[in-house]
């Protein structure tokens, strides 16, 4: 099995279930006593939290550049960053080191695509993975056709992931809520759901909801578990 690092902390919840979901898939690949290789380095996302501007989203950049060379230098093989939102920053944490970075939105583009669901798809994350073009244009160029962010729904999505499920924190009502806007997605003509933030999953159940949804952060975990499996380390 191959080593990849894992560039975590964004947040521990999210690299928890990182760490779990990747061993789960290696055990099915594998063996019931494997486990994954990993490098972890998970950050103080005290750092990197409430960015505002250009000037906040550079310095996040630099930590996060640090932390890759950090992994490549301790032996990674490849790399996956543990957050949905931090992937603004690909290009420039892509271009810093020598070894791949396997990108969490490509990974889903490329599922979405290979079972169909290309059409009428919508996003549900932070207010930057809804809003902006850093995201939405990998899903895109797997062919996905985006339905636009409903701009009434941003500012509590962006509330209930940081101020709640980022703290670990998975309460009733916000279950309720993302029910409630996962119906009224399917209502206005969506006919599938990303769910592109990690902890997410903490109260969007995959498998019990009136459209299919696509949990990035499992995705992700796959295509992990795909390139650990996939030869002998160079």
């Amino acid at each position: 099995m191959r080593k990849l690092g894992l560039i975590g902390g964004m947040s521990w919840v999210s690299t928890g279930l990182y760490y779990k979901w990747i061993n789960k898939g290696i055990q099915r690949r594998s063996e019931a006593m494997a486990s994954a290789p990993l490098l972890i380095e998970s950050l103080d996302f005290s750092q990197l939290f409430g960015l505002k501007d250009e000037a906040d989203w550079d310095r996040a950049g630099e930590i996060l550049i640090e932390s890759a060379k950090r992994l490549e230098d301790a032996g990674a093989g490849a790399l996956i960053i543990c957050a949905n939102s931090m992937h603004r920053l690909y290009d420039s944490v892509d271009d810093a080191v020598d070894i791949d970075i396997i990108h969490i939105a490509d990974c889903v583009g490329a599922k979405m695509a290979d079972q169909g669901a290309t059409q009428g798809a919508s996003l549900i994350g932070t207010r930057n993975v809804m809003t902006e073009s850093f995201y939405r244009q990998r899903l895109v160029a797997k062919g996905i056709d985006l339905m636009p962010p409903d701009m009434a729904q941003v500012d509590e999505v962006d509330r209930i992931i940081y101020e709640e499920l980022m703290a670990g924190q998975a309460k009733r009502s916000s279950e309720r809520f993302f029910r409630t806007m996962i119906t009224r997605m399917q209502q206005g003509g969506t006919k599938a759901v990303v769910s592109a933030c990690t902890e997410l999953d903490m109260v969007i159940d995959v498998d019990a909801n009136v459209l299919p949804i696509y949990d990035s952060a499992r995705i992700h975990c796959e295509a992990a578990v795909d390139w650990i499996m996939d030869g002998e380390d160079t």
